[in-house]
């Protein structure tokens, strides 16, 4: 029998004292044998305190507290920190306010197992068919299909849902990139990821999904991140057209 390999999934908090608990039952009810990260930063609202104490009754539970050089982009990155050192094989990103379906965990990790070794990543996509949104507001809805639609074309890279925010990666392929070098901290961290992995040879496949609206806390989406996000990836798409030709995107 195959041994499971040892995953890691990291859920980065800020102010999500109602629905973090949820979150971490949902995941460990669907895959109890993974592994929590929660990165806390610094939530003024005992967001890291309540994730102190799931951890203190749940060894599979750990904390990180962060209280400078915050963000949603620099949390993820000293997750993937944490499981390189802890020789973790596969690392996923989920959100702690219930909107990514813990059960879309299991598949994941099931399309990575059943692919080559150049697919370093699974993307949870809302944007494939058979993906979906539940309960989302048309606007934001718009925002993000757009965001997606021109990370593609700005970036040439054929990812339906650039800027999904549940994610497995190989540990392995994360180990190849230069964590130092991004300087992303808003949701167009994942499309600087995408990008990246992409550049170094790797592919990603995507399976869908139903993200569903938070029902507990308040987003944190405001417009300052669409502006980081619209700034960077047209950055990106001008050096990719005056810098030297890229290897051609692989992903499916």
């Amino acid at each position: 029998m195959t041994r499971p390999a040892r995953t890691l999934v990291i859920v980065p908090t800020f102010n999500e004292r109602e629905a973090l608990p949820v979150a971490i039952a949902a995941i460990l009810a669907e895959a109890p044998e993974v592994d929590i990260l929660v990165v806390d930063d610094g939530s003024p609202d005992g967001t890291g305190e309540i994730a102190d104490a799931i951890a203190a009754g749940d060894e599979r539970v750990r904390v990180m507290h962060r209280t400078t050089d915050r963000g949603l982009g620099r949390a993820y990155l000293a997750g993937f920190r944490h499981a390189m050192a802890a020789r973790y094989e596969l690392v996923a990103e989920m959100d702690a306010d219930g909107s990514h379906p813990a059960e879309a965990l299991r598949r994941m990790v099931a399309a990575l197992d059943e692919s080559d070794a150049e697919v370093v990543g699974v993307i949870g996509s809302r944007w494939v068919e058979g993906g979906a949104v539940v309960d989302w507001p048309k606007r934001r809805e718009l925002i993000s299909r757009m965001g997606s639609a021109y990370s593609r074309f700005a970036l040439g890279i054929p990812v339906r849902d650039v800027t999904a925010g549940l994610r497995l990666y190989r540990v392995s392929a994360l180990r190849a990139l230069d964590l130092d070098d991004i300087a992303s901290r808003g949701y167009c961290f994942q499309v600087d990821m995408t990008r990246r992995l992409i550049a170094a040879g790797g592919r990603l496949i995507e399976v869908p999904i139903v993200f569903r609206e938070r029902e507990l806390g308040a987003s944190k989406m405001h417009a300052g991140i669409v502006v980081e996000a619209m700034l960077r990836v047209t950055g990106w798409g001008l050096q990719r057209l005056l810098g030297p030709r890229p290897r051609t995107p692989q992903v499916e």
